[in-house]
């Protein structure tokens, strides 16, 4: 496990909820419980009781988002997103909070001022790995599956937090960190230990 700081002690008052409708969740929920932090699966509108920070993991975006509506939760989880709970949003969940979609007329959340590009790499690089800074964290492997990226900031708010190929892969905005990679996968912990540090504060 790569990691700057030992959370067992300083996250256990922590407690994260991962929408868990669809896609990669179990990794972020395997990653931030070894950091300390307490989780809770989001599956449906009951589960949306207090929690200290909110994952939107990886997977199908437009199937999330249609569950979510399906099941109750859209409304309030953009509620408590634009009211400020810290989100950390990876590759699916970095276009359910992009504010438009240079491909598609839907949006989502539309929380992130950013125009967003989904399956931005096409096939024949639909799974791939780069070695790269992510703010002040350094030599990240980001992992890439079937991702988007970041076509334009549209706001002087976003801050540019990460750059592969000359593309944006991450930025962050307020209380919302978005990820066009994979920083649940494999053993660096050092993305979601960023996370729970602006949650704690």
């Amino acid at each position: 496990m790569k990691s700057s700081l030992l959370w067992k002690s300083g996250a256990n008052n922590v407690k994260i909820g991962i929408l868990a409708v669809q896609g990669a969740f179990a990794e972020h929920d395997a990653a931030l419980r070894t950091l300390g932090a307490e989780t809770v699966l989001l599956r449906n509108k009951n589960d949306l009781a207090r929690f200290d920070g909110l994952v939107l993991p990886g997977g199908e975006s437009t199937a999330q988002s249609k569950l979510l509506k399906d099941l109750e939760m859209f409304e309030p989880l953009k509620d408590m997103i634009e009211s400020g709970t810290p989100t950390l949003a990876t590759c699916a969940g970095l276009i359910l909070l992009a504010g438009r979609l240079a491909d598609d007329d839907a949006v989502h959340f539309g929380t992130l001022p950013i125009t967003a590009r989904r399956n931005a790499y096409g096939r024949q690089l639909g799974s791939f790995q780069r070695v790269g800074n992510v703010g002040r964290i350094e030599n990240f492997v980001m992992t890439f599956i079937r991702a988007p990226y970041v076509e334009s900031a549209d706001s002087d708010d976003v801050e540019i937090l990460a750059t592969v190929d000359d593309r944006v892969v991450g930025v962050q905005y307020r209380n919302q960190l978005a990820l066009a990679f994979h920083p649940e996968i494999g053993d660096d912990l050092r993305v979601h230990e960023f996370f729970l540090k602006g949650i704690k504060g």
